[in-house]
């Protein structure tokens, strides 16, 4: 028998269309956005020892989703071309 397909809970569910909306993954972004799939799975399980790990792993998953975003936002200000200069 097959082993059964679990379904994301929310907060899985929002990053991963986070994530998806980045649209294609380059260098380490499919790395870290695994790592922040984990995360926000074992956020929506409860947050280990009865809650305790919570707090510690919202820190990690907005850290881990913060680095994913920072190559992304360097990228946004190439795009700018002439209009970055105030002339």
């Amino acid at each position: 028998m097959p082993p059964r397909q679990r379904k994301p809970g929310p907060v899985e569910e929002a990053v991963r269309a986070d994530v998806e909306a980045l649209g294609d993954l380059v260098g380490i972004e499919p790395s870290l956005s695994q790592m922040a799939f984990r995360l926000a799975r074992e956020i929506d399980m409860g947050g280990g020892e009865d809650g305790k790990q919570l707090a510690q792993l919202n820190r990690e998953l907005r850290q881990t989703l913060a680095q994913l975003l920072e190559g992304r936002a360097a990228d946004d200000d190439d795009d700018l071309g002439d209009l970055g200069s105030p002339e």
